[in-house]
């Protein structure tokens, strides 16, 4: 008896910022069907790959996906993987409803582990303009309102927390969970 292949979403750090590391969204998703997962599709050119696999739990094809990513393009980029459950929580848990209608306004970091009370009451202390942030288990949900480029606190997250992350905004997490739950329908 076969396994049953599982949606899981790829969201890479570091690639196709400021026209440096750049990587093709056609590479990155022949790259994934080398690898042997299927249904693959990417979204925008920052690194967001919806894909299938069989075999492996996120933390395994995470692991998997870096080694053969740097040996491929000369260069590490932090890969996390999710599954679609992980990302149907994500949404369902947004503490800030009342700003999804304004997507370049709300954000996901996606966490590499939970942070300890302490890299949280360190992160608190620093966030003194008008944005506001929330932790759920391994998600930072960041409500900027003058939006992340403007925001002096959001440079502050990844120095101050500590904790590997990579960030999206609420229209590409939307996006993503879209395409993860056509992928998982089919």
């Amino acid at each position: 008896m076969r396994a049953q292949a599982k949606i899981f979403v790829a969201l890479f750090s570091g690639i196709n910022v400021g026209g440096n590391r750049i990587v093709k969204m056609a590479d990155l998703r022949s790259f994934f069907e080398e690898l042997g997962f299927g249904d693959v599709a990417s979204y925008v050119q920052s690194g967001n790959v919806v894909f299938r696999s069989a075999k492996g739990d996120a933390a395994t094809l995470a692991k998997q996906m870096e080694a053969a990513f740097e040996k491929k393009w000369g260069f590490h980029s932090r890969i996390m993987v999710r599954d679609l459950g992980w990302f149907e929580r994500l949404v369902a848990e947004n503490p800030y409803p009342e700003v999804a209608g304004e997507p370049t306004k709300l954000h996901a970091y996606v966490l590499e582990r939970p942070p300890t009370a302490d890299e949280v009451a360190r992160l608190a202390e620093k966030c003194t303009g008008p944005e506001r942030f929330e932790i759920r288990g391994d998600v930072l949900y960041l409500h900027a309102p003058e939006g992340l480029g403007k925001s002096v606190f959001a440079n502050l997250i990844p120095r101050t927390l500590k904790v590997p992350a990579t960030a999206r905004n609420w229209r590409t997490v939307l996006m993503l969970l879209a395409m993860a739950g056509r992928n998982g329908g089919a």
